[in-house]
């Protein structure tokens, strides 16, 4: 079928492209519709989303397909602007070629730098030169696997590796699943600068969840970082990882120490005994807070449980 009539139900074909009898069998269409996610530019709302609507209900009710409705979500991503905040124009001189990029920093990097520019449904602008950024990340990476292949880590890991590494696959697996796929990056990030400065190293285990993160966004590397590891076979058929949501909840919070109503330190107090007394008696062993209570005398705490301790000192 000739232009939108063919693209307009390309979606119905695919699900039962080798049925010669039928557009797609009712099989099929139980089996597999509707679809889960439509992502689409706002600039495909008319030429392609709307028109596979009308037709889609047509199908319906001549009873071709038991769904009313073709997509079951929708998500219209926003548009890579050029340098100069414009949309990219031939005429205007702002296009950026992506093979440019392929070719000077790898295909994993505009892949990750085209999904850590922001969240998914934002306009952003293309800023070449902070490619370098995911760069630098991947190769924080690499060296985590290179470093752990060299000398893996004597014993138990770390408790504080244990604890990032679970909350960074609770993080990734659910920003994922969720589409914040540049959140997703920045918590893999702070795990791998974590990992670069473990004293003694981390286990082999970890950098393999590492890998598996990294996966979905920049499969090449977390490809080559496997086979690194040690494996023979491919990363794309590897389970999932899957996190310890006890080991996910933060046991402690970290408090802004006050001096009136100027921040001199900060303190990190446990949960469970977050109470005036405790904060006090954690708050006058930080020296700067010492130093100006020393000067004076307290008239008066103001205390807020989680969130500031302000000190008036006269």
């Amino acid at each position: 079928m000739p232009q939108w009539a063919g693209s307009c139900w390309y979606y119905l074909r695919y699900i039962d492209p080798t049925n010669d009898a039928a557009p797609f069998s009712a099989d099929a269409d139980k089996a597999w519709m509707p679809v889960d996610l439509y992502v689409g530019g706002a600039e495909h709302a008319v030429l392609h989303l709307l028109y596979a609507r009308f037709w889609h209900q047509v199908l319906f009710d001549i009873g071709l397909t038991s769904h009313p409705e073709p997509f079951k979500k929708l998500v219209h991503q926003g548009m890579i602007l050029g340098s100069d905040g414009e949309k990219m124009s031939k005429s205007r001189g702002n296009v950026v070629n992506p093979d440019d990029i392929v070719s000077d920093t790898g295909a994993d990097s505009l892949r990750l730098y085209e999904m850590f520019m922001g969240p998914i449904d934002a306009v952003k602008p293309w800023q070449t030169s902070q490619v370098q950024g995911v760069v630098r990340f991947m190769r924080r990476a690499w060296t985590v696997c290179e470093d752990t292949v060299e000398k893996e880590r004597e014993g138990e890991e770390a408790p504080e590796t244990v604890k990032l590494l679970h909350q960074t696959m609770k993080k990734v697996t659910e920003d994922i699943e969720a589409m914040s796929f540049n959140t997703a990056i920045s918590a893999m990030m702070v795990l791998a600068n974590h990992m670069n400065g473990v004293e003694g190293g981390v286990k082999k285990e970890s950098v393999e969840k590492l890998a598996i993160m990294l996966c979905p966004f920049a499969p090449h590397i977390a490809e080559e970082m496997w086979e690194k590891l040690g494996h023979s076979d491919t990363l794309a058929y590897e389970p999932w990882v899957e996190f310890d949501e006890s080991l996910c909840v933060e046991t402690s919070v970290v408090m802004g120490v006050q001096v009136n109503g100027k921040v001199r330190g900060e303190i990190s107090i446990n949960k469970s005994e977050e109470d005036e007394s405790v904060a006090m008696e954690l708050a006058l062993a930080v020296d700067k807070v010492k130093e100006f209570v020393d000067k004076g005398e307290i008239k008066k705490i103001i205390f807020r449980p989680g969130r500031i301790l302000n000190l008036i000192v006269k």
